[in-house]
């Protein structure tokens, strides 16, 4: 499989946020705009099943980490194959990790591995359509053609109303991945930056006393000419307009939503244990989303933007080519965040008992090349070590969902190159994703061009995770 060495993977595409809340207030659209696309749109979805109140995490790694220095080490492989680092043992008996993820031996019993995902698209637009929406892909635009497992579970869920929105994401789409013929309507509520920065506002949320008095003042109003809008609207054009409105206003004045976002009302020892960085807090936002009843969040841990790092080693997602990036230099910076804040992430999901309610799934779109390239790099000029797009072996972590962890599910080749044992599908882990949230994947969307298009085209439950 030959590797593509000369993409240089930017990171998440510009954020699209929403209107101010003083605008809508104003009598501007918004957010209220995005509720009315969704009734609009809402012909071809069924409700939900019966599994409403489960939620999914999604850590998404953009680039693609290498499975040889996270999940899937080979100690025995040849040097240019194993690299530099170690494997550590893990309080799960036969389980081991890289070195570098201390804090996550120690929660192995509450979380499983598999190392036996394949595909077959090496280029990252298409590797995440292929990984994320379980269909291949020639497109290499953001837009994708097929819509991705956020989207899915938005719209399969835009009838449900809990205070908080049912799709949160820190980026507006994934890298070559979007709603696609499911509409605007189906995308996150969009939190970018670092939640836990001082100052740090969520827009449309986070709305001064006097607007959100005006904003109640509006919705008094609203409510207020009912008696009217019967008399004058035969259609009830009128009354759906408005409960689109009060929607809308609903969420922005709501105290349940507000709280949500407010990692303030965290403590302090909770939010060092998950790391005072981008990605610490991030975690922690997305357990309280969950915790708050939105029904799927995706979280992006790319730039580890840590100071005093010598920038021109590392690189911005985990693409690390040796052009892009010293792996190993930047694996020893990014590595303590992450591991931190997802061990953080898992032991918190157990302790405040959501373990049966939340699945989180840690993945980027591939994996690295087994064996490893030496390059000068582009910005450091020396010569460097790294690894090149594999799609052909990667490693996904997957923790509650109410199945059994400690598990390594199915193995790779003797130098990580290929699945070996219980060969598996991204298609098959999106099955087991919309089987924990009771979601059909059989349930069929409409194309752009009119045809059905089942959610997955095929693929099953993982039967270790079930």
């Amino acid at each position: 499989m030959s590797a593509d060495r000369s993409v240089y993977c930017p990171g998440p595409l510009s954020r699209r946020s929403f209107l101010e809340a003083g605008y809508m207030a104003l009598g501007g659209l918004g957010l209220a705009d995005l509720l009315r696309q969704r009734v609009l749109a809402n012909s071809l979805n069924p409700q939900a099943g019966n599994r409403e109140d489960t939620a999914v995490i999604f850590i998404w790694l953009l680039g693609g980490p290498s499975h040889m220095e996270t999940y899937d080490m080979k100690p025995n492989a040849p040097s240019d194959y194993r690299g530099q680092l170690n494997p550590i043992a893990t309080n799960t008996p036969g389980m081991e990790i890289c070195e570098l993820l201390p804090q996550h031996a120690k929660v192995a019993d509450k979380f499983s591995i598999i190392r036996s995902i394949s595909h077959e698209d090496s280029q990252h637009a298409r590797g995440s359509v292929r990984f994320l929406s379980g269909r291949k892909t020639q497109s290499v635009d953001p837009v994708s053609e097929f819509p991705t497992v956020g989207p899915i579970v938005a719209k399969m869920r835009e009838q449900r109303r809990v205070g908080v929105p049912n799709y949160v994401a820190s980026s507006p789409r994934a890298y070559g991945g979007g709603s696609a013929y499911l509409g605007e309507s189906a995308m996150p509520f969009v939190v970018g930056g670092n939640p836990g920065a001082p100052g740090y506002t969520v827009p449309n949320l986070s709305v001064s006393n006097s607007v959100k008095d005006r904003l109640d003042d509006r919705l008094g109003l609203l409510k207020s000419f009912d008696h009217f809008r019967r008399d004058v609207d035969l259609h009830g054009s009128m009354q759906a307009m408005d409960n689109i409105n009060e929607q809308a206003l609903g969420m922005l004045t709501s105290d349940k939503a507000r709280e949500a976002f407010d990692l303030s009302q965290e403590s302090d020892a909770t939010r060092d244990r998950y790391g005072r960085h981008k990605w610490g807090q991030r975690a922690l936002l997305a357990r309280r989303l969950v915790e708050a009843g939105t029904s799927f969040v995706t979280m992006y841990m790319n730039n580890p933007d840590v100071p005093g790092t010598q920038k021109n080693r590392i690189h911005g997602n985990w693409d690390i080519h040796a052009i892009n990036g010293d792996l190993y230099y930047d694996l020893g910076v990014r590595m303590p965040h992450f591991d931190r804040a997802v061990a953080a992430l898992i032991e918190d999901i157990y302790s405040r008992g959501l373990d049966k309610k939340v699945m989180l799934v840690v993945s980027g779109e591939f994996g690295r090349t087994p064996r490893i390239t030496v390059q000068p790099g582009t910005k450091s000029k020396v010569m460097q070590p790294g690894r090149d797009h594999w799609p052909g072996a990667m490693s996904v972590l997957v923790s509650g969902g109410g199945a059994p962890m400690g598990q390594v599910i199915g193995s790779t080749t003797a130098k990580g190159e290929y699945a070996k044992d219980n060969k598996l599908d991204p298609n098959d882990l999106l099955a087991t994703v919309y089987h924990f949230l009771g979601i059909d994947q059989n349930h069929e969307f409409l194309d752009l061009s009119g045809r059905p298009m089942p959610i997955l085209p095929h693929g099953a439950p993982i039967k270790e995770l079930i």
